[in-house]
């Protein structure tokens, strides 16, 4: 199998330069990749409807006998069109073709054909406009390829039916016989021949079982290889534990949840050979940030340089104001490095942390600064780790000598699917949040109770609280939605026009995204507008109601972001959704928000309802992009887990010779992601 990824595209019958080209932006520059170019989609041509069922349905394939046809003729535009009269053997349907003058040759008078598009009934009979064409005796299931602008499914379907020719009969598997057997797979060559022209539906469900089945396993195999070269390094370890002088620091006492955490960490970091390695969940509010912190102070204490990096310069100077006041007096230096930082103040920052006066360093993307350098890194944390790629968070760790490493993020994900994706990370669950903190409530209405909402607000506002307001748009586009920019001209219109009322999006720069949160957070402007900018921003505890317009156009686990930004002070809150859209499936989904306050929950509800996109992106988590496979599909990633395991147990490095068509998918998988380099050290 592996010789085809090494025979060019071009090797193909009428695939030249330019054809080549429209195949590589989809990916494909070899016979190899184009057998593993799967179909997007399938048209089912082996059960015809009759015409009247086909109208019925508006399209579909329908076997008809030729009655009649009109030689062609040229119309308006230089184009040429032709008629024929089928039948079905009941109904009559005139079929028109435009610029297709060869099929008049081919549809001879009482020959039988597949036409596949669309149907309509008129006032004069049936009608069909230029459908899809094969012999009637060739009764299939039709492979839908993905196209470029000009490179259609056909030309790629023509293009597989060669390559699948070229495949032999054995083909070299990857997937071990056992395996197979385990969990009732069928071979490879089988797979990718039914994969891309199904003999029946049967066929074609079993060859998708054994896709999914095997990406699901080399995305297995490749986090459990990341995992174990993880555990082969060295780290500096942690010869005191300062968990006890951190916590009577505290203003008040930690959850037992954030004890277990802080626990589980410093244990990692205690350990002789190999770093901690964790991902820390925690619900908006939990206290992540306290764990953090008692991170950074005992290995602060021990001799290590601390860096803590945070997506926001604002988010970066309010950890760095906390930190401070919390560890006043305890001997350690804090600073902070952002893009802003003026550039005396940045070599002085740079020069002490060069020299190990520095002990914990707070910054955003500045701190992946060639000029940054560390005396002795031993803990990276990274905060919401949505934000940052996987080359980013390598390139800061590579300033240390294998540091121990704690990435948080406030953003749920299904505990199950954690391990599972996260397989080269320990996980850490905050669980429970601090007493005291009040829940939001949530609640879905319409347009036609925005009015009210204004004045609901306004009430708020006299009493000296504040509000958030979240648009999906920055400006006005082709859709009917409301325009972050055009919602505050118009809200300057209804009661809360003598409100302070200012506007925050993603285009905005980075000192002026700063501006108006610091000046909010600040009491100085009493309703903010904004995009999903603010999913992640300050603590500003006098912000009580957070309204969401067109709340349908976001997920669930980034309603419940947003819905955080709540509810963080002693005030009740209220998170209210906008939507008109009526949709069972929609309302439903929305209506989870109203009924817990649980990220967990949420996540899982996400996960169920929308698929796993909202938790994950290639650029996020480092993982390859899943041709065939669904990370929603749970069944088939615990058995492909489980496979993974038991291979792994047999073969740690995957380094017999059975294993080596395993070891050729990994690197095919990985090669082009930041989490595949070095997983066979220098192979």
């Amino acid at each position: 199998m592996a010789s085809l990824f090494k025979i060019g595209i071009q090797q193909l019958d009428k695939v030249g330069p330019r054809k080549a080209e429209q195949f590589r932006k989809l990916g494909v520059n070899t016979v190899g990749e184009l057998l593993r170019f799967y179909p997007r989609n399938y048209e089912d041509w082996s059960h015809p409807l009759t015409i009247e069922e086909a109208a019925a349905q508006d399209s579909g394939c329908v076997k008809v006998t030729i009655e009649e046809t009109v030689k062609p003729s040229r119309i308006k535009g230089g184009r040429t069109l032709f008629k024929v009269r089928v039948t079905d053997g009941t109904n009559d349907m005139v079929v028109t073709f435009f610029n297709r003058t060869f099929l008049y040759e081919q549809l001879r008078l009482g020959d039988s054909f597949l036409f596949n598009g669309v149907v309509r009934k008129t006032t004069i009979g049936y009608e069909m406009t230029s459908p899809q064409v094969e012999q009637g005796d060739k009764i299939m299931i039709r492979p839908i390829y993905q196209q470029t602008s000009t490179l259609t499914s056909k030309q790629v379907e023509r293009a597989m039916l060669q390559a699948l020719k070229m495949l032999p009969d054995v083909v070299n598997d990857p997937i071990p016989t056992a395996i197979r057997e385990k969990y009732d797979l069928c071979e490879l060559g089988e797979a990718l021949r039914h994969i891309h022209f199904p003999p029946s539906p049967a066929a074609l469900s079993a060859a998708r079982k054994r896709v999914v089945f095997e990406e699901l396993l080399i995305l297995q195999l490749g986090i459990g290889l990341k995992g174990s070269n993880r555990r082969m390094t060295r780290s500096y370890p942690i010869q005191t534990d300062h968990t006890a002088e951190f916590l009577s620091l505290l203003p008040y006492p930690p959850t037992n949840a954030q004890r277990r955490v802080i626990t589980q960490c410093i244990t990692d970091m205690q350990r002789d050979g190999y770093p901690m390695n964790r991902l820390i969940q925690g619900d908006v509010g939990s206290g992540k940030t306290a764990v953090a912190a008692a991170l950074c102070y005992t290995a602060a204490k021990n001799g290590l340089q601390c860096a803590f990096m945070v997506p926001t310069e604002i988010l970066a100077e309010q950890h760095f104001r906390s930190l401070t006041e919390l560890l006043n007096g305890t001997g350690l230096h804090i600073e902070y490095l952002t893009g802003s930082t003026k550039a005396a103040e940045k070599r002085r920052i740079l020069s002490a942390l060069a020299e190990g006066e520095t002990n914990i360093l707070i910054g955003t993307h500045a701190l992946l600064s060639d000029t940054v350098t560390f005396h002795r890194l031993g803990l990276v944390i990274t905060d919401e780790q949505h934000r940052f790629g996987v080359a980013q968070r390598s390139a800061l760790t590579a300033k240390g000598h294998y540091p121990h490493i704690a990435v948080m993020s406030a953003t749920p994900i299904p505990r199950t699917l954690a391990l599972m994706i996260f397989g080269d990370l320990d996980l850490s669950i905050i669980d429970e949040m601090p007493p005291g903190r009040q829940k939001t409530d949530t609640f879905l209405v319409d347009s036609g109770k925005r009015e009210r909402l204004y004045r609901f607000m306004k009430q708020h506002i006299d009493s000296g609280h504040q509000c958030y307001i979240v648009c999906p748009l920055v400006e006005q586009n082709d859709t009917d939605l409301l325009s972050a920019e055009e919602y505050v001209e118009k809200l300057r219109q209804t009661v809360l026009r003598d409100c302070r009322i200012d506007l925050l999006h993603g285009r905005m720069k980075a000192a002026e995204k700063d501006r108006v949160m610091t000046a909010f957070a600040a009491g100085q402007i009493d309703v903010l507008v904004s995009t999903t900018v603010i999913e992640v921003g300050v603590n500003v505890p006098n912000a009580v109601i957070m309204l969401i317009e067109n709340a349908e156009r976001f997920g669930l686990s980034q309603l419940h972001q947003l819905r955080g930004r709540v509810g963080r002070g002693k005030d009740k809150a209220y998170c209210i959704m906008v939507s008109d859209n009526e949709s069972p499936a929609t309302r439903e989904r929305l209506n989870v928000l109203c009924h817990t306050n649980d990220g967990f929950v949420i996540a899982d509800e996400d996960l169920r309802l929308r698929g796993p996109g909202d938790f994950f992106g290639t650029r996020q988590h480092g993982l390859p992009v899943l041709k065939s496979a669904k990370l929603s599909d749970m069944a088939s990633l615990e058995a492909a887990r489980e496979a993974a395991q038991e291979i792994l147990a047999e073969d740690p490095t995957l380094s017999q010779k059975a294993h080596r068509p395993l070891v050729f998918e990994l690197q095919r998988l990985f090669y082009s992601t930041e989490s595949g380099k070095g997983l066979f050290g220098s192979a």
